[in-house]
């Protein structure tokens, strides 16, 4: 990725009003966008956006763009990411654009897009956007412009789309369920979809103001559906994130289950079913506990980089189907092309409905090791971890865990921090060791300052 000057490894991100998250960068891109997928003689574009009241600036700036390259521009208002995606291959577009910076704070937004078959673009394709930018802008003919129409009933396809993956032999009824929609694109979905399968549905964070999104709420701050569950006597709560691809949920007790527990339940429930079809895929970051969990089951379990998009190239590589990391993203490539966390959500509740157990009875086969992470920062243009005491006192805490533990060095893809975790049976070993490891780093950093 680092010969790219503009698309990062989710398209192009940053703060709002600060190049490239401006209203002129986002008309260029939707020029270049428009004279790359033009060449495929395939002249249609999908645009969907989250709840961030900056979503309106870049989404009109993005079709003006297009427009002048020739493409037709189809807007689909607010709609989850994984929404987007899917309606781009179902109305054959050449590409789809999602305006959202999933879980950050409403003064954030990105520019992403989806190829003709809902994935993320080629790396190819994005390239030659990155030259069409360097190019001097252009307007193609007056009869040759492109034209905007909005799709009224983006929001219905995309609900029959989601209850189309639930079982038909099974329904919600008698299930209470609280979901928390942080004020993002799934405030509109999901309680819906919820509701037409028959579940009792108490709603949160589904009031979006264009700057409420992501706040003290959804996915990445689960407090609040919890304290909601309790509240209520739920059997469940269901947190997304402003964009609708990562998902949480909280048991009836209160009890948070994160993505590595979703990802767990889902593979017993497809290993169950004869429906598997191979491995699950993880990351570095996946718990200890469910690698040890999985392969109790015969499961196998293999890790990728931190990133959904490493997470499916594993699982292209394998021919595996399900995947995800603890963070909420769950791919399940016999459902969706891309995570969704309204379908994630809804294999956890059919697992429950199927098996007659509650989210906690589900969940008990696994066992998370207690883990602890230290963030150590270095001077750029070094690398702590190859340093020789380093590397000796990763080689010594790895023997004193003896094979019920884990260690992982990372550098930070966005500052220069080395994130130091361990994972072990017993909570004072990962607090003992991590410190222990951090300490050295600590220590050879200072000497390159």
């Amino acid at each position: 990725m680092s010969d790219r000057k503009y698309f990062g490894t989710d398209g192009v991100r940053g703060l709002v009003g600060e190049f490239p998250i401006t209203p002129k960068f986002a008309l260029k891109l939707g020029w270049a966008a428009g004279k790359v997928l033009a060449k495929s003689g395939t002249q249609k574009v999908i645009i969907g956006k989250d709840t961030r009241i900056s979503g309106y600036l870049l989404e009109t700036s993005l079709e003006a763009g297009l427009i002048a390259a020739g493409i037709d521009v189809v807007l689909l208002g607010p709609m989850p990411t994984p929404a987007v995606a899917y309606l781009t291959e179902t109305f054959r577009a050449e590409a789809g654009i999602v305006i959202s910076a999933s879980h950050n704070p409403y003064y954030d937004n990105g520019i992403k897009f989806f190829s003709s078959k809902g994935l993320k673009l080629d790396d190819k394709v994005e390239l030659e956007m990155e030259a069409m930018l360097d190019e001097k802008m252009t307007c193609v003919s007056s009869e040759q412009l492109g034209k905007a129409k909005r799709l009224d009933n983006a929001d219905g396809r995309y609900i029959e789309f989601c209850k189309s993956q639930f079982p038909q032999t099974l329904s919600l009824d008698g299930l209470k369920v609280v979901v928390d929609c942080a004020n993002g694109a799934t405030y509109h979905i999901a309680p819906s979809v919820l509701e037409e399968l028959g579940a009792e549905v108490i709603t949160y964070a589904c009031e979006p103001d264009g700057i409420n999104i992501n706040e003290k709420c959804g996915a990445t701050h689960v407090e609040a559906l919890v304290r909601k569950v309790l509240e209520t006597k739920a059997d469940v709560g269901i947190a997304y994130d402003g964009d609708g691809d990562r998902v949480m949920m909280v048991d009836h007790k209160g009890r948070v289950f994160d993505g590595d527990d979703i990802v767990y339940i889902t593979a017993c429930q497809a290993f169950e079913t004869n429906t598997l079809g191979g491995g699950v895929a993880g990351t570095v970051m996946s718990n200890m506990g469910l690698e040890n969990a999985l392969k109790e089951k015969g499961i196998e379990f293999e890790r990728s980089k931190v990133g959904d998009r490493y997470v499916m190239e594993l699982l292209k590589e394998k021919g595996w189907k399900i995947g995800g990391e603890s963070s909420g993203h769950i791919l399940n490539l016999d459902l969706t092309s891309t995570g969704d966390g309204i379908i994630s959500s809804l294999q956890i509740l059919a697992a429950m409905i199927a098996q007659n157990k509650t989210l906690e009875d589900l969940g008990k086969g696994f066992v998370k090791y207690p883990m602890n992470m230290i963030n150590v920062r270095y001077p750029k243009g070094t690398d702590p971890t190859i340093n020789p005491e380093v590397i000796q006192a990763v080689q010594e805490v790895e023997e004193m865990l003896a094979g019920k533990g884990r260690v992982l060095l990372r550098k930070s893809g966005t500052e220069p921090v080395i994130r130091v975790m361990v994972e072990a049976e017993h909570e004072k070993q990962v607090f003992d060791y991590s410190k222990k490891i951090a300490e050295v780093v600590e220590s050879v950093s200072n000497q390159d300052v």
